[in-house]
């Protein structure tokens, strides 16, 4: 049965009142002093930002929310927001997100993924990724159009370990005299 997106889009909002983005966000940054929600239809939504979570020396950390509602061993990564019209899906296209917070709802856990690291890791690794781990397809609906959105279930280890690797870079050592 398709997705409705007007039902997808009433549930993702029903999410955003819930007591764990508050829980996970106080962990994750404990300065944290507020959080905003965006969810209205407009810039926010349009860069892929949810929520903006300020912190007691005014940074701005700018969140996308995901959540599952099953108890997944993977995170899927959406690559095609639209199959058939080839619409580059949130790993793929330019979000101004810090991170992307995947919450899996049963099991109590919150991924948070940088973003600019977890889209070099899928740019370096889709292919691979592609030919190992299962295909997801979103069968959706919005108005009149029908849609698919295709997602690839990538394991968690496989993920962090891919992404850490995006914050470790290697250049030609340097051997010289300190000049201080």
């Amino acid at each position: 049965m398709p997705h409705n997106f007007r039902d997808s889009l009433a549930s993702s909002h029903a999410a955003e009142g819930l007591s764990l983005w508050a829980e996970v966000y106080q962990k994750a940054f404990p300065s944290m002093v507020s959080m905003v929600n965006h969810r209205q239809d407009g810039e926010h939504q349009r860069s892929g930002i949810d929520r903006s979570i300020i912190l007691a020396n005014s940074k701005q950390i700018l969140v996308d929310e995901k959540i599952r509602w099953k108890a997944y061993n993977d995170i899927a990564i959406e690559f095609l927001s639209d199959r058939d019209r080839k619409i580059q899906g949130w790993v793929c296209k330019p979000l101004r997100c810090d991170y992307i917070a995947y919450a899996v709802a049963p099991l109590g856990k919150c991924y948070l993924l940088p973003t600019l690291q977890l889209q070099s890791a899928w740019a370096e690794n889709c292919e691979q990724w592609a030919k190992q781990y299962r295909e997801i397809l979103a069968h959706n609906s919005s108005g009149n159009r029908s849609y698919v959105t295709v997602s690839l279930g990538a394991p968690v280890s496989v993920l962090f370990s891919a992404i850490g690797k995006c914050l470790r870079v290697c250049f030609k050592p340097r051997i010289q005299q300190n000049p201080y």
